[in-house]
């Protein structure tokens, strides 16, 4: 198991890329499975989630080939449908699997999800779903076993208690392309990954439309066809790259990104206090000595995601004065903070809400990371604390971010990876 050694207090600036996006990669690669022959995707980051998805692609006697953020999948005329709990479990993602066997053989056998423990995530509007789609599903032995002979288009409200579901919206498009009549989700999930994925399927040769709102049409296709698609860039990465440049004083051209999908992060780190210069396709950021507390609601997109929040709250308790961050989505995401207190943090839970009061200094300590977002809001304490840290179970770190410390050094962060 590796861990990451950091010594901080470091101005880091330069230049970087952003990589592709993980959350659009992942429902893309399983949404290939819709037509037999060979798909090409480019711009997939070379990350562990990537790779457990190939796989689970290649347990469905998928051919997949992965060289320089580029994936060539090889579908057969005849797939497995039975996606077994040891690779789910280790992956939420792998149930987007159901959306497009559903879609493709009319049957899926998928073990219940598992994936990072911040907190429940159920499946309820996947399986509703599809059910008024047509099918018939079971819930047997901690799998969902789902029959249908022929999907018939419905109009189905996919909201939940929390709003829309990302997950949802993306497996019940991709099982209504293929459907016989038109399909209206009303609630769907307006984030950017959703709307890329909407975008390959119609490179495919499906019919969606109303792509970005909340109501997406899909008409049935009879098949669709192989295709090469570019993913979009990850602008989770992205904020997470512009948040390590400032936190340690220093600044950041961010090159290949997509300013349009970060409107509400950009605007929280002015409202800070950085300088920011947008671009089409890149942004500077700068420090400043001048900087105020800020407070920050996190909700569905367009507002705050929830994959930026634990970066937020490293970075604010730097910021003189008290911010307040309200987690909307999930409940347990606040398991960075205990860790964030052993580096000086002042930081108070109260229900959803972390009552943050901005500190002069960081110091360097052992950590653990207790999922992905956890494992960044560390590697950006540590890089602007005083002293040296250590980050353990980077291992989430790894399913999320591409070479995450190359990157931080290539801007003068002086961390590196060992063994424990």
């Amino acid at each position: 198991m590796d861990k990451f050694v950091i010594k901080g207090g470091i101005k880091l600036s330069g230049e970087l890329n952003t990589s592709g996006s993980k959350n659009s990669s992942l429902p893309i690669m399983v949404a290939a499975l819709l037509a037999k022959g060979r798909t090409v995707i480019r711009n997939v980051p070379d990350v562990n989630d990537v790779k457990h998805m190939i796989k689970v692609l290649e347990y469905l006697k998928v051919r997949v080939k992965f060289n320089k953020n580029i994936l060539t999948i090889d579908v057969p005329k005849k797939l497995g449908y039975i996606a077994p709990y040891n690779f789910v479990r280790k992956m939420r993602a792998s149930y987007y699997v159901m959306g497009a066997l559903i879609g493709r053989e009319g049957k899926v056998d998928v073990s219940l999800p598992g994936g990072c423990a911040i907190g429940e995530r159920p499946i309820d509007l996947h399986l509703k779903g599809f059910r008024e789609l047509g099918c018939d599903i079971k819930l047997e032995k901690g799998y969902v076993k789902a029959r249908c002979k022929k999907l018939k288009g419905k109009e189905l409200f996919l909201q939940g208690t929390k709003g829309s579901s990302v997950g949802a919206t993306i497996n019940v498009m991709m099982a209504a392309v293929l459907s016989e009549g038109i399909t209206i989700i009303k609630g769907a999930a307006v984030e950017p990954e959703v709307s890329d994925v909407a975008n390959f399927l119609n490179s495919m040769g499906a019919k969606i439309s109303g792509i970005d709102t909340p109501v997406l049409k899909i008409e049935g296709v009879e098949n669709l066809k192989p295709t090469e698609y570019t993913v979009i860039p990850d602008r989770i990465e992205a904020g997470t790259l512009l948040v390590a440049s400032v936190i340690t004083g220093g600044e950041l051209f961010l090159k290949k990104c997509n300013p349009s999908h970060m409107h509400v992060v950009l605007e929280k780190l002015k409202e800070i206090g950085y300088k920011i210069e947008i671009g089409k396709d890149n942004i500077y950021i700068k420090s400043s000595k001048y900087l105020k507390p800020v407070n920050i609601n996190v909700l569905p997109y367009p507002f705050f995601p929830t994959d930026m929040q634990a970066q937020f709250i490293s970075l604010l308790s730097l910021v003189d004065g008290i911010s307040i961050v309200s987690e909307n989505i999930f409940e347990k995401r606040f398991m960075h903070v205990p860790e964030l207190i052993r580096m000086g943090a002042d930081i108070t839970i109260e229900s959803n809400k972390a009552i943050i009061k901005g500190v002069k200094k960081l110091y360097g300590a052992p950590v653990m990371a207790s999922d992905l977002r956890a494992s960044a809001a560390l590697v950006l304490a540590a890089i602007a604390a005083s002293g040296e840290s250590e980050i353990r179970r980077i291992y989430h770190l790894d399913r999320g971010y591409e070479s995450i410390e190359k990157k931080l050094r290539k801007i003068g962060a002086k961390i590196k990876r060992v063994k424990e």
